[in-house]
């Protein structure tokens, strides 16, 4: 099998699950499968939205952030149910865990998807036999449909298992980009939104090929550094390595300040914290970054330092949102004296496109509506803690070799349940 493998280079795979929350449901009732099934908060709402849905509810086109009462309309006999958050993650951490039995080089970035660096694996079989393998094993042990792109690359596995669904299994070489991927618009790039593609159209880039062969100069001008990370994923080009550690990473983005003066004005102190929540912000976003904790430090007139923070149930990447958090931190823990330095910084930081929001019932809504960037709210990205996922945690070698009648049974759910996680037993 070693001839189906690169001399050098690496083969990367991209394990995305398809429709994830509906799936999960479907799993646990069979009696769903078949059926138009939509997941949604203030299901009795009108001003409810869509989260996800299942594939046979989207050929009425009913779409993820959809009003709710518009997808009824569309969809008479869609069925609704509120998300089971606690599923989710239970199921989650089972495919990891099967995932992890091919090898110790997986990084999730996401509940529902991840990647796989099976470079050294050919004594498993050729690519395409482990990636038929793991996806005839999540769906003959989970019911649950993924798509896998095999490339030699992060991008282009990720870009290849979006090529199709369900249950696809697709090969993006970085011969076939100029063929395959050139041709498409900027915005169906990953890694592109919707107000950067409106960026690079008012300098006559329009596809991913005119990206590809765009002027370095001119781009950097447009988009700083990000804008030739850009330039080099739309030639294939992406040398970033699947990292099993890198949700353990505590990199951080911080601003602070000396005020002209020791101050007790709470109005002169916030207006401080909104412009070092400003300078954060644009760091972050120079940087295409997004922080999960929040951190104040206050030093007083007597030279006394405090750092306080907290870990956020969102990740934040803009002022406000930064600035709400710095405030409610501050004033928490601000004894009323004079103040001579404040900083604010952003912790546990990892690249936008790579990371996981926990969106809940009370705030996907409003992030639907203000945050453009559909596909994140598409996949409900759960941040992965240190909770769920152990350092150096020992895989149980369980046998997912036979499935069973549901699939998802209570069993087995039982068995994996997320709160209650415990390391297994070396024995096991």
């Amino acid at each position: 099998m070693q001839s189906m493998y690169p001399k050098s280079g690496r083969v990367i795979l991209h394990v995305d699950m398809n429709s994830f929350y509906a799936s999960v449901e479907m799993a646990y009732e069979p009696e769903l499968k078949g059926k138009p099934l939509a997941i949604a908060g203030n299901t009795e709402e009108r001003r409810g939205i869509i989260i996800t849905c299942s594939y046979e509810a989207r050929k009425f086109g009913v779409k993820t952030t959809m009003p709710l009462w518009e997808a009824k309309k569309l969809c008479p006999n869609l069925i609704v149910k509120k998300p089971n958050f606690e599923r989710y993650r239970t199921a989650s951490l089972a495919i990891f865990q099967l995932l992890r039995q091919y090898t110790t080089l997986v990084e999730p970035v996401s509940i529902d998807e991840g990647y796989l660096d099976i470079t050294e694996c050919s004594h498993l079989g050729s690519p395409i036999e482990i990636a038929s393998s793991i996806q005839k094993r999540i769906m003959d042990t989970l019911d649950l449909p993924c798509s896998i792109g095999i490339a030699p690359n992060k991008f282009l596995a990720k870009t290849a298992s979006d090529m199709k669904k369900p249950l696809g299994i697709t090969i993006l070489r970085k011969r076939d980009v100029p063929k395959i991927l050139w041709p498409k618009s900027c915005v169906e790039m990953h890694g592109v939104g919707g107000k950067t593609a409106e960026k690079l159209k008012t300098i006559g880039i329009h596809t991913i090929g005119d990206l590809a062969k765009s002027n370095d100069i001119q781009l950097k001008a447009l988009l700083g550094i990000n804008g030739l990370k850009l330039k080099e994923r739309a030639n294939g080009i992406d040398n970033r390595e699947v990292d099993p550690e890198s949700i353990y990473d505590h990199k951080s983005v911080g601003n602070s300040t000396t005020l002209p003066k020791d101050s007790s004005n709470q109005k002169e102190l916030t207006d401080v914290l909104k412009s070092l929540s400003e300078k954060v912000a644009i760091r972050l976003k120079t940087r295409n970054l997004v922080g999960q904790k929040l951190g104040v430090t206050i030093r007083y007139k007597d030279r006394k330092t405090i750092t306080r923070s907290q870990m956020l149930l969102n990740p934040v990447f803009n002022t406000d949102d930064i600035y709400r958090k710095a405030v409610e931190i501050f004033l928490k823990h601000w004894n009323g004296d004079p103040v001579r330095l404040l900083g604010v910084t952003a912790f546990e930081v990892t690249e936008k496109e790579s990371a996981v929001k926990q969106l809940d019932l009370f705030s996907y809504e409003n992030d639907a509506k203000e945050e453009p960037l559909i596909s994140a709210i598409e996949k409900l990205q759960s941040k992965f803690g240190k909770e769920v996922i152990k350092k150096g945690a020992i895989i149980p070698k369980a046998d997912f070799s036979v499935g069973t009648d549901t699939s998802f049974n209570k069993d087995f759910f039982d068995h994996f349940r997320w709160k209650e996680q415990k390391p297994p037993n070396k024995d096991s």
